[in-house]
């Protein structure tokens, strides 16, 4: 269990001087750009590999301005950037953020990549819901598991210690909030403690954790939940017991496209590329086109929490560039019939019903503009067989509501005053997609865990080198 216990002081056996906790992307980027600036880190990862969110994401970080969308031809800057998200969140997320995760994000992408050998490119066939330009950058695989791997490998390389199956329990603090240093317990019980003059916690959010879930996001209390289920909230019960301040703790990304009973992340490009939704009765229910975020309510609202996806051949061939979508394809949970009576009778749902739906959305595309959910249609290309299926639910991916940083990753008390030597990032900290689903633009967690663990890193560093 968390807690944080208040002492004077405290003898450890070993102290370091930056110590992150966590080795999703977020601390493993804090940790390269701290060794990078001369400090030494230590990594304390509660799993045997470092793995956490990021491995179970498509691993995409969006940026803009980069030299990747340059050279595929796409017109994109940082103002443009924030822009998109300051609209899908409502104007709720804090403008300085934005601003500085947006310009930050492309050199931080260009640094990965020249110093670190991370092989990004852009993704220029298909564009993500809330996004004005094609702006996402992943590995050739398109899969979070090759971006873990690859940030564990650069660490490694950079000489970063990192410790697994270290499981943070305690933080150690004096009474002006001061981190002092932190207890750990091992696989076999035993308790372990080490000093820290900074601390990075980039342990993500609270998405595994039942009881802060039904109290911050009670929609989605029971729904599946598609995050690593480490994430127990220690980093905000932390920063409240030490008097940080929180924000926008309802605030997480769903999704309503996880394969079932499968497990599979399916691509949104299964949607926006023209496909739709349909529930258990055959009938569409609502505008998909609007985010996976916030679609995932929507489809637990439908009978057994259940839609299938329906899309076609062209639309798989440009979902195949993701590992996850092939691998559901191998496991046979992409169906696919010659006519939609067909497909009515392999997917279990009213030939009728079903063949109203279709010939309505056929129609919508033919003469353009909104439908009667609200979708625009103007530009989506007719579905042609073969047609395929898949049946998915909504699932909880990660929080994003979290611990108030400033613009140095340092963590803020309740009146605004930067922590002592306590900082965070990623899932830890509060991110810029403001309190709710709706406002999640695709890639926002990736984006603040890549640009905060950076600046976390950085700064970190520096307070290390001069405390004063």
């Amino acid at each position: 269990m968390s807690r944080v216990v208040r002492v004077a002081e405290r003898a450890f056996p070993l102290a370091v001087p930056v110590v992150v906790i966590g080795a999703g992307a977020a601390g493993l980027i804090a940790a390269l750009t701290a060794r990078e600036a001369g400090a030494e880190v230590l990594v304390l990862e509660r799993d045997s590999l470092p793995r956490g969110s990021t491995a179970l994401s498509a691993g995409l970080v969006p940026a803009a301005g980069t030299r990747w969308q340059k050279a595929a031809g796409i017109a994109d800057d940082s103002a443009r950037f924030a822009g998109d998200i300051m609209a899908k969140a409502k104007n709720e997320p804090d403008p300085a953020i934005v601003a500085l995760v947006t310009d930050q994000a492309g050199p931080a992408l260009e640094w990965l990549a020249d110093r670190h050998g991370l092989s990004f490119s852009v993704i220029a066939d298909f564009s993500y819901p809330g996004h004005s330009a094609r702006r996402m950058h992943g590995l050739p695989s398109r899969s979070g598991e090759e971006l873990i791997d690859a940030l564990r490998q650069a660490a490694e390389l950079a000489g970063v210690d990192l410790l697994c199956e270290a499981q943070v329990t305690t933080l150690y603090a004096d009474e002006t909030g001061r981190v002092l240093g932190l207890g750990f317990s091992r696989p076999d019980g035993t308790q372990e403690e080490i000093g820290c003059m900074q601390l990075v916690l980039a342990c993500n959010g609270y998405g595994g954790n039942k009881e802060l879930v039904a109290r911050h996001i009670p929609s989605l209390k029971e729904a599946l939940y598609f995050g690593h289920p480490g994430n127990q909230g220690e980093a905000v019960l932390w920063g409240q017991a030490l008097g940080a301040a929180t924000r926008h703790l309802g605030g997480h990304q769903g999704h309503g496209s996880v394969a079932h009973p499968a497990g599979i992340l399916i691509t949104w490009a299964t949607i926006t590329e023209g496909g739709v939704q349909v529930n258990r009765l055959g009938r569409r229910f609502c505008d998909e086109s609007r985010g996976y975020s916030e679609q995932a309510a929507e489809v637990l609202k439908q009978p057994d929490g259940i839609a299938w996806t329906l899309f076609d051949s062209r639309i798989a061939g440009v979902a195949r560039q993701f590992e996850d979508f092939k691998r559901a394809e191998a496991m046979g949970a992409i169906l696919s019939a010659g006519d939609w009576a067909e497909m009515a009778k392999r997917i279990g749902v009213p030939e009728q019903a079903l063949a109203e739906t279709m010939q309505a959305l056929a129609q919508g595309k033919e003469t353009g503009g909104r439908d009667a959910f609200g979708r625009e249609l103007t530009g989506l290309r007719q579905l042609e067989p073969p047609f395929l299926a898949v049946k998915v639910t909504g699932a909880l991916f990660h929080t994003q509501g979290g611990l108030v940083i400033d613009r140095m990753a340092r963590v803020q008390d309740a009146v605004g005053r930067a922590m002592p030597n306590l900082f965070a990032a990623g899932g830890a900290a509060c991110g810029v997609s403001g309190s709710g689903a709706e406002g999640y633009l695709s890639g926002n967690g990736l984006l603040t865990a890549v640009v905060l663990g950076r600046i976390a890193g950085h700064a970190a560093a520096l307070a290390q080198a001069d405390p004063e």
